[in-house]
């Protein structure tokens, strides 16, 4: 099969190519956004690890969403940096495959993130006084472990039809690999991953937005029937949650039309565009999102924060402070 097909053991990223000319652009705007993405996700849980006010079930989904988007940029950001620093287009056979399968584990974690979150939250504004029974940390650890399990089991599966295709071609639009590129090259029928991928990503999607939607709506008609702060509590969480399911929707929406257009022939560069969206936007702006919009969460990371600069500030004038006893010491053998 493999002499058959002609398989390059190397496939081509297109959009490497097309980032030469400006490779140390690049470099540095890479390395100032996954910076900031590890800086902002690490600090956050930090602060929920260290602080134990902060051991609840919504700030374990947090951490759960902030982590992933660590897990997504970096499956972008350091291959990215080696590739543009070192000229290189290319990647092999076998680490695209891979790739792609942690492309799709990043994208089902995300959204599986987004459903528990969206529940948790209808209990706690819909059902305040049965929530501490219903959602313990326990049970929501189990939760996200279980949904680990069948996302693992769901991108295995997607992995095995994948990969077992000949490919006919070698150049991939993009600066990473995803399932479609790779189906896309194929040489035979590839119907059957097509329908397992799109079946599977659109019922977990559809699923997504269904759960988000009832929630949000039954939240959104708990606001109507009560006042003062406790309606600007569940508002505030609509629009929290309403904001970062857009976002990462947002990047859905760019890698369907990208797929669609398949048929125009578009610029490499709009391709890496329409694709990089899902990888960077969601981790860069989760953190912030969370951070500025959790009053209890910024309240704790604006505190330790400054517990880190004033200890700064007094481990460096210790540096410079020469303990009574020394001068004493000093004065008397002299």
């Amino acid at each position: 099969m493999e002499n058959a097909f002609n398989i390059s053991k190397n496939l081509v990223l297109l959009g490497l190519e097309e980032m030469e000319g400006l490779k140390y652009l690049y470099c540095a705007l890479s390395i100032v956004l996954y910076s900031f993405i590890l800086l902002s996700s690490i600090t956050i849980v930090a602060v929920v690890v260290a602080d134990t006010r902060l051991h609840e079930p919504m700030y374990i989904l947090i951490c759960n969403l902030v982590l992933n988007g660590i897990f997504g940029s970096s499956l972008l950001f350091p291959k990215l940096l080696v590739d543009l620093i070192t000229s290189s287009t290319t990647i092999t056979h076998g680490n695209c495959i891979a790739q792609a399968a942690c492309v799709a584990l990043f994208a089902f974690i995300e959204m599986s993130t987004f459903i528990l979150m969206a529940f948790d939250r209808y209990l706690a504004v819909c059902h305040p006084l049965r929530y501490n029974m219903l959602v313990t940390n326990e049970r929501i650890i189990s939760v996200i472990i279980g949904s680990y399990v069948v996302i693992f089991i769901l991108t295995l599966i997607g992995l095995l039809l994948t990969g077992k295709l000949p490919l006919c071609g070698n150049r991939i639009n993009n600066i990473f690999c995803d399932n479609m590129s790779m189906v896309i090259l194929s040489c035979v029928d590839s119907s059957v991953s097509q329908l397992y991928a799109t079946s599977v990503v659109g019922a977990y999607l559809c699923f997504t937005i269904f759960i988000t939607i009832f929630s949000n709506l039954q939240i959104f008609l708990v606001c109507l029937k009560i006042t003062g702060e406790s309606r600007q509590k569940a508002v505030h969480t609509l629009v929290t949650h309403l904001l970062n399911l857009s976002i990462f929707l947002l990047g859905v929406l760019f890698i369907f039309i990208r797929y669609r257009l398949g048929s125009i022939k578009l610029p490499i560069i709009v391709h890496v565009l329409l694709s990089v969206t899902t990888l960077i936007v969601p981790p860069l702006f989760n953190p912030l999102i969370y951070g500025v919009r959790t009053n209890a969460l910024k309240m704790r990371v604006i505190h330790h924060l400054q517990t880190v600069h004033v200890w700064s500030k007094w481990t460096s004038t210790q540096k410079h402070f020469i303990p009574l006893s020394v001068i004493s010491h000093s004065r008397s053998r002299t």
